[in-house]
C-alpha cells in the first residue's frame, strides 16, 4: 500500500513524504533519499521495492524547500532544472528533513530505522550517518563524500561505487576508507555513475543486482532484529 503524507521538520518546514507499506508487519523502517531529480517515478519504485522486502519505506521530498512536487526526468531541461535545484539546496536543511522522516517511521513502526540514498541522496545519507542517529546507512555513488570524510558516522555504514564513475574520483572514496576503515565499501568494475537507476542509460543491471544483494543483507543484519 502506498500513500503520501506531510511531516514537519524541526524548523517548522512542512514536507511531503511518500510511503510504501509492506503486506505484513514491517521488519524495520527505511528512509530512501532521492537523487537530484526529486521523488520521481524511479525513487518511488525503489521505495516500493523495499516495502516488498518487508520494510516500511518512505522517501522525503527534500526539494520541497525549493518548490512542492518537483519530479524530474534525466535529460534536457529536466536535467538542467535538477542541477539548479541542487545549487539551491543547503545540506543542513536536508538533514532536518531526514530527521523528520526518521522520526515518522520510528513512531509508526516502533522499530529500528535505516537510511539509504542515491547520488546526492547518497551524500545526504553519509551526513545523516554522521549528524543524526539512524540505525544503519547505505549510500550509492555519493558525490563529494570525500569533502566530509572527516565526519564520523554513528551507525554501521555501507557504500557502493562504480569503477567507471567519471563524476566521483576514486580518491574521494579513498579518503573515507582511510579515515574510517570500519565503513564497508563495495566497488563494481563495470559500473558507472547512477548504475542502479533502470531509467537511465548508465544503468548496469548486473552491478545493480549485486549491490542490492549486499545492501539488503546489510540492512537486515543491522535493522531486522
Amino acid at each position: 500500500m502506498t500513500e503520501w503524507t506531510t511531516v514537519q521538520a524541526e524548523d517548522g518546514h512542512n514536507l511531503d513524504l511518500y510511503i510504501a507499506r509492506p503486506a505484513g508487519p514491517p521488519i524495520a523502517g527505511l528512509v530512501v533519499l532521492q537523487e537530484i531529480f526529486g521523488v520521481n517515478e524511479h525513487i518511488r519504485s525503489v521505495v516500493d521495492g523495499f516495502a516488498k522486502d518487508g520494510f516500511l519505506a518512505v522517501a522525503p521530498a527534500l526539494f520541497d524547500r525549493i518548490e512542492k512536487g518537483i519530479q524530474l526526468g534525466y535529460e534536457g531541461t529536466d536535467r538542467d532544472r535538477a542541477m539548479e535545484c541542487l545549487k539551491q539546496m543547503n545540506p543542513s536543511n536536508a538533514i532536518k528533513d531526514v530527521a523528520a522522516a526518521l522520526a515518522f517511521v520510528r513512531q509508526d513502526t516502533g522499530k529500528k530505522t535505516g537510511v539509504i540514498g542515491y547520488c546526492w541522496g547518497g551524500l545526504i545519507t553519509w551526513l545523516s550517518a554522521t549528524r543524526l542517529h539512524p540505525d544503519a546507512a547505505v549510500g550509492y555513488y555519493a558525490g563529494g563524500i570525500g569533502n566530509f570524510a572527516h565526519e564520523t558516522p554513528q551507525p554501521p555504514v555501507q557504500l557502493h561505487f562504480g569503477r567507471l564513475d567519471t563524476h566521483i574520483p576514486a580518491e574521494q572514496v579513498n579518503k573515507v576508507g582511510i579515515a574510517h576503515p570500519e565503513v564497508e565499501i563495495h566497488w563494481y568494475d563495470k559500473a558507472g555513475h547512477a548504475f542502479n537507476c533502470d531509467m537511465r542509460d548508465s544503468y548496469h543491471a548486473e552491478s545493480a543486482a549485486a549491490a542490492r544483494v549486499q545492501a539488503l543483507a546489510f540492512l537486515r543484519r543491522h535493522l531486522a532484529r
